[in-house]
């Protein structure tokens, strides 16, 4: 049944028997893509981990990695040995096959959110559904990985989002993330109110946004390009202690501006398809807006991330980088 709960998800179907035995525990179907393996006697080094993914619909690739894992689960190859909820995020956006219905719902993670609608209503849900499992799991450290594919190509196809919070992150964070070949590290600057944003800023759980490649249909993934991070995520899921590499591998950045979009008029003064991470130089205009003028790179080459003119009125349209040193 765990390697159909992705299909009964899309389906909006809810089974029958909402709960049932896994290699190593059990597992509960809270609600449509909302999904909890729970482990008879946690591991040592278990900790309380939400994997989420599909916050946006067209970004199938960790929904496939998420999936292989839960069949692995059901085949007996891989046992729970940590509390773990699994989460598809915006279900009707991946029926579609689009990032979004009417909202992006990965801005919409804060408490006192006065949105209504359908993302709107899925954020309230999985919020409760974070909390729930927190309070749930208190003796446990937090860790919150949201699964995410990026829209554009990349100079570090997979690269990893920091939160801003004041909770620090652990240096052993980045060790797992070097062995599961992530290439790069992006530290927020300010609030973003993203799904990994609302675990650490709210519950105090180490949590990132991970970038997978590029965003593809449902099988069109490169999955082997992904299986350092697969045996990360089922290493989390046993409740084992990850394996490490230097964090010198991975290059780091901090974002130093976002370029917003405040009026209709606002164009990118770059190609569409400009990968993440190109560098530009002092004195390039990046940006036009009719409400906030002209952006042109300073004294410090920027990075371009997340680049997209299309978003909607006061929303983020880019955010720009400065390579930085890796933690020590």
């Amino acid at each position: 049944m765990l390697a159909d709960w992705i299909e009964l998800s899309l389906e909006g179907t809810v089974p029958t028997e909402r709960a049932g035995r896994t290699t190593g525990g059990r597992f509960l179907f809270h609600a449509p893509g909302i999904l909890e393996l729970i482990s008879d006697t946690p591991a040592s080094d278990a900790q309380a981990c939400v994997l989420s993914a599909g916050i946006h619909g067209n970004e199938t690739a960790p929904i496939e990695l998420l999936g292989s894992c839960l069949a692995r689960l059901e085949a007996g190859i891989l046992a729970v040995g940590a509390p773990v909820l699994v989460i598809l995020g915006n279900l009707e956006s991946i029926r579609r096959g689009e990032r979004y219905v009417t909202t992006n719902l990965n801005r919409l993670f804060r408490r006192g959110l006065d949105e209504e609608g359908m993302e709107p209503g899925r954020a309230w849900e999985l919020m409760a559904a974070v909390d729930d499992f927190f309070t749930r799991h208190a003796e446990l450290p937090r860790l919150h990985y949201d699964l995410h594919t990026a829209i554009r190509d990349s100079h570090y196809p997979r690269f990893v989002v920091e939160p801003f919070s004041e909770t620090a992150t652990r240096p052993e964070q980045w060790e797992w993330l070097a062995a599961a070949n992530i290439q790069a590290a992006l530290h927020q600057h300010r609030h973003s109110w993203t799904f990994s944003h609302y675990s650490k800023h709210y519950h105090q759980a180490q949590a990132f946004t991970l970038e997978l490649g590029r965003a593809l249909p449902f099988g069109h993934n490169d999955l082997a390009a992904l299986a350092p991070m697969g045996r990360l995520l089922e290493e989390l899921i046993s409740g084992r202690q990850p394996a490490r590499a230097p964090a010198s591998q991975m290059t780091f950045f901090r974002v130093a501006h976002e370029l917003m979009r405040e009026s209709e008029s606002f164009l990118l003064c770059f190609a569409d398809d400009t990968p993440n991470f190109t560098e530009f130089a002092p004195g390039t205009r990046l940006a036009e807006d009719a409400e906030a003028g002209n952006f042109v790179v300073g004294e410090q080459p920027l990075s371009v991330v997340f680049p997209n003119a299309n978003v909607e009125l006061g929303a983020r349209a880019a955010l720009l980088a400065t390579r930085v040193e890796p933690p020590a």
